[in-house]
């Protein structure tokens, strides 16, 4: 029974870049015609084991950034100016995008407005914590004060 790389991941065989043994059948008339494996040889072996870890790697250094730009965001508090009426209701309102742009602006970080976390845009003149999805599972609470211009 030969050994394959995956290449991709095959369901009830393994995940990509795992080392599997298949029938020689199955690899030469399955996996290897559709790309979705390759023969495993010293060589390709090599490039697949040092390939999950360069992935690895990039993953932690991702996750270590997220944890850094939720930790200077849950210390950012943004004052949002707008124009707004005697009894404190905005003329217009502040939304994700307005968010995103402070952001910008105060800390230097691009937050994709999707992923600011409002459940209706700001009506009114006041202080709000607002969620902020950093990466996937790092979330960080930006205190945004709206001021009356």
């Amino acid at each position: 029974m030969p050994e394959a790389i995956l290449l991709q991941d095959v369901e009830s065989v393994g995940e990509k870049g795992a080392v599997v043994t298949v029938s020689k059948g199955y690899l030469r008339n399955f996996l290897i015609p559709r790309k979705l494996a390759a023969p495993a040889t010293k060589g390709l072996v090599e490039a697949a084991r040092k390939k999950v870890e360069d992935e690895e790697r990039a993953r932690i250094d991702a996750e270590n950034r997220a944890n850094e730009y939720a930790s200077l965001l849950n210390k950012t508090v943004l004052t949002i100016s707008q124009q707004a009426g005697e009894d404190g209701r905005l003329f217009g309102s502040v939304t994700n995008q307005d968010i995103a742009d402070a952001i910008k602006e105060a800390r230097g970080v691009t937050v994709d407005k999707r992923k600011i976390l409002l459940e209706d845009a700001i009506k009114s003149i006041g202080t709000y914590q607002v969620s902020v999805e950093v990466a996937e599972g790092v979330k960080a609470v930006v205190k945004t004060i709206v001021t009356e211009r």
